[in-house]
């Protein structure tokens, strides 16, 4: 039985979903460390009671049991493994990589790939639930790899999830389902941000049609969450629509791929692109509404 106190985990890319993560891990008693370059977040986790936070993780690579990878893409996660100081020869062998960011799975079946001859193991492990849940420690984890990933990661699962999905053996099965629970979610936020623009231009206030869908058969989690923003006023990113350019670019890779179409997730595409090209790529992804003209929105009060 693994005590949680002699189990140290690092949890590399502190943003929101990270962040929560390794909060999530500090409170489940893991020796928690933390890894990124942007100073307040690692200020913030010293705060919640990590052992270390530190823009690299040279110091005490050969001290953990496990790793956790919440950084933005696959070039990210290959250059923190692999590149010029990669962390990967630092650690023990048959350490587990619970690799969580969002992928294609060909990139998922490559890192896997170049950790095998270190002796390392790897769960393609997406999560979903955003900052909140996040730092509930109440994550979705859809996850495939070998038993043994699974079983030397269970208190780093234990600590951050609320349901853990094993999809099966092969790398890349619990990319490809990320993925496709990320059309659904693109297409959610870009369907919502239409029906408020429409709201907008018939003179509905946005806070009354928001009101109606959230207790109405209409609507869905991301509605109910990323409109809100729209209604506040609040395009401080949570997740940013550069975020869901990369996921529903994957999307359309993957339907590529198989010769599949995909008609209202490749129009979510055109819409986050016309976005980000606008201007908009850093703010929150709800701020794909902006690419609709003529039309009143709300402004955060402080703004006013």
């Amino acid at each position: 039985m693994t005590v949680p106190g002699q189990y140290s985990v690092c949890v590399i890319g502190l943003g929101a979903m990270g962040m929560g993560a390794a909060k999530s891990c500090i409170r489940a008693g893991l020796t928690t460390y933390g890894v990124d370059l942007n100073p307040q977040a690692l200020a913030a986790l010293r705060q919640a009671g990590a052992t270390q936070a530190a823009t690299s993780a040279d110091a005490f690579a050969a001290e953990l049991d496990a790793v956790l990878l919440l950084v933005v893409n696959a070039a990210q996660v290959k250059q923190i493994l692999f590149g010029e100081r990669g962390l990967a020869p630092r650690l023990k062998p048959g350490i587990p990589l619970m690799v969580s960011s969002t992928l294609s799975a060909d990139d998922a079946k490559q890192i896997e790939q170049q950790l095998k001859p270190l002796g390392l193991h790897m769960l393609d492990a997406p999560v979903s639930g955003g900052a909140l849940k996040a730092e509930e420690g109440q994550l979705t984890v859809m996850a495939s790899g070998a038993e043994a990933a699974f079983d030397r990661l269970q208190p780093v699962l234990d600590a951050i999830a609320g349901k853990v999905y094993r999809i099966g053996e092969d790398i890349g099965l619990g990319a490809t389902v990320k993925i496709i629970h990320q059309l659904l979610a693109g297409v959610h936020i870009a369907a919502g941000a239409e029906a408020m623009a429409l709201a907008a231009r018939a003179g509905i206030p946005l806070d009354v049609m928001y009101d109606v869908v959230t207790h109405a058969a209409g609507n869905s989690w991301m509605f109910e969450n990323r409109m809100r923003h729209v209604v506040d006023g609040d395009y401080a990113p949570k997740s940013a629509v550069d975020i869901f350019v990369k996921d529903l670019g994957l999307v359309a890779d993957t339907a590529k791929a198989l010769h599949f179409p995909l008609p209202l997730a490749s129009t979510a595409f055109t819409m986050f692109t016309a976005a980000s090209n606008a201007g908009y790529g850093k703010e929150d992804d709800s701020a794909v509404i902006k690419i609709f003209s003529g039309i009143d929105l709300p402004q955060k009060k402080e703004d006013l």
